[in-house]
């Protein structure tokens, strides 16, 4: 994947001007999308708190009571929800951060990649597990709080710290790989809006396109779908995912961009 550098700082400075390539690839592709409303910059958050116990008078199982104030819901949420199901598989980005698990229904439940960590250390795959947030255009869960009905350990979207940084894109895109996949479509993802922005392989390969792409391909972002992607992305213990340069049936793939960085 890498070629071998001639020396350790030529090297990093490769690595680094590849990263800054992908992210203005993931950038050009965002810049496709100037008809919709840009989303407001998010400060990052802290880490997550994971508490061992339900709050007091709560049991195990009970329906989740609202955090105190009330949450406070994003600029497209929906209704507030609780909901329990059992976690199938978890979802990761791009950059490979566990951001999201699939229900034993077929719901996707989306968080903040910060929350990733912790929630994969509290629950597993076939966990029952119960959900309180809100419900997205796209019919997607934004939680808020996860709860794990069998320990009552509990996890919660914290407000960001004042004053902490991101870490910048480029160095965010250093370990990307270029990665091909394929596979038939179990689910098409939605943006906060209920606009299409890619699909769920059945094996749980999460492929990335932006909206305007996405409204390209109506035929194929279907379940069902036989589709076939290149594009860069992670492949991690929790599963595969890319933003896709290159979309499309099997032996019929369409370039998405018209220049793309050299390949890492």
């Amino acid at each position: 994947m890498q070629a071998i550098p001639k020396s350790p700082r030529r090297g990093v400075a490769a690595r680094l001007m590849n990263a800054m390539g992908v992210a203005a690839l993931i950038a050009a592709g965002g810049g496709c999308a100037a008809q919709t409303q840009p989303e407001p910059p998010v400060a990052p958050a802290p880490p997550p708190v994971a508490t061992s116990a339900m709050p007091p008078g709560i049991a195990p199982g009970a329906p989740l009571p609202p955090p105190p104030g009330g949450p406070v819901p994003l600029a497209d949420a929906g209704a507030a929800v609780t909901a329990q199901d059992t976690v199938s598989r978890f979802l990761i980005n791009p950059d490979g951060d566990v951001d999201g698990f699939l229900t034993g229904d077929g719901q996707v439940v989306h968080f903040p990649p910060h929350m990733g960590p912790q929630l994969t250390s509290m629950v597993r795959p076939g966990d029952n597990v119960q959900v309180g947030g809100w419900r997205d255009a796209g019919g997607n869960i934004a939680a808020q709080r996860i709860v794990d009905a069998r320990s009552g350990r509990q996890l919660e979207d914290q407000p960001p710290v004042p004053g902490s940084q991101p870490l910048p894109p480029a160095l965010r895109g250093v370990a990307l790989s270029r990665l091909s996949v394929q596979g038939q479509v179990a689910h098409v993802t939605t943006a906060p809006r209920g606009e299409p922005d890619g699909v769920i392989l059945a094996d749980g390969t999460v492929i990335k396109l932006t909206p305007p792409i996405a409204q390209q391909f109506p035929a194929l972002l279907q379940a069902g779908a036989t589709v076939s992607a290149q594009g860069y992305g992670t492949r991690n213990p929790y599963g595969t995912a890319l933003q896709a340069t290159a979309f499309g049936s099997p032996g019929n793939l369409t370039r998405l961009y018209d220049s793309l960085p050299p390949a890492p």
